[in-house]
């Protein structure tokens, strides 16, 4: 029987030492990469970072799997088995510009099915984490499940591209969404969106385009707060594909999916 507590135990130590080295390589000189796009960073750091857990991962536990973001783990074409789902630093942007507003992120799934979730706030210290059913914590504090929001006193997480008028897609119920909501907000990592949900300090979140590695530790901490998440067709996530999101309590995502993009025409 696999030893999840022994599991999560050791994936913690790992994240707070990734985290420290992170903190310590700030120092330095940083080399920056550009991937799909001018504005999709890669630094050396998220590089070494990605290593220095698959290096840890395979010597712990050799038949585990990995799917990382740097594509240094494996060819993952299915979820059988565990499989460790890591993006080193979520926020490259963040990290370059601003030194803050980053993550490391672990989402650790069995035959599909979330497991742990770990996502670590590296310079304010705070640790996301879940085991399947035993609730979500930030560092020690037990987070209560969530409440229902009206969209109203709602805050927001979105992307200001999306309520833009787009060629590629229909902006017009992002927009609505937009003016209707007391509040919108962009931390420009995912894995935090996701995490601020679980902790209560955002109310949803929605996006058009999330790799696996940017919402797997997510989606384990909030199925543990008793919220809820799809794309945006209501569809259920698939975590080794790319995927639009809507996720936060149950009451604002029914109405996000209905009354603003259902029939928009939008993909997934």
């Amino acid at each position: 029987m696999t030893n999840w507590v022994e599991i999560d135990r050791l994936a913690k130590l790992w994240v707070k030492e990734a985290g420290s080295r992170i903190k310590a390589s700030m120092q330095e000189g940083l080399s920056i990469e550009t991937k799909s796009n001018p504005n999709d960073l890669v630094t050396n750091i998220d590089k070494e970072t990605e290593r220095f857990f698959i290096e840890k991962i395979q010597s712990t536990f050799s038949d585990h799997h990995i799917l990382g973001e740097e594509g240094q783990g494996e060819e993952v074409t299915s979820l059988d088995g565990i499989v460790w789902i890591i993006d080193p630093i979520d926020g490259t942007m963040n990290f370059v510009h601003q030194k803050r507003n980053f993550a490391i992120s672990i989402g650790i799934f069995e035959n599909g099915v979330g497991k742990i979730g770990l996502i670590y706030d590296v310079i304010h210290d705070e640790l996301y984490h879940a085991i399947k059913g035993e609730g979500a914590y930030m560092n020690d504090i037990l987070l209560p499940p969530l409440k229902d929001v009206e969209i109203e006193k709602a805050i927001v997480g979105i992307n200001p591209t999306w309520a833009i008028e787009s060629p590629y897609f229909d902006a017009k119920p992002f927009a609505r969404l937009v003016r209707d909501v007391r509040g919108t907000r962009t931390i420009g990592s995912a894995a935090l969106e996701l995490a601020y949900i679980a902790s209560g300090r955002s109310d949803a979140y929605v996006t058009l385009r999330l790799a696996p590695w940017d919402y797997a530790a997510g989606c384990v901490l909030l199925d543990e707060v008793g919220a809820v998440y799809s794309n945006i067709h209501g569809e259920r996530l698939t975590f080794l594909d790319k995927n639009s999101i809507v996720a936060g309590n149950r009451s604002i995502c029914e109405k996000i999916l209905h009354d603003y993009i259902k029939g928009s025409g939008n993909k997934k």
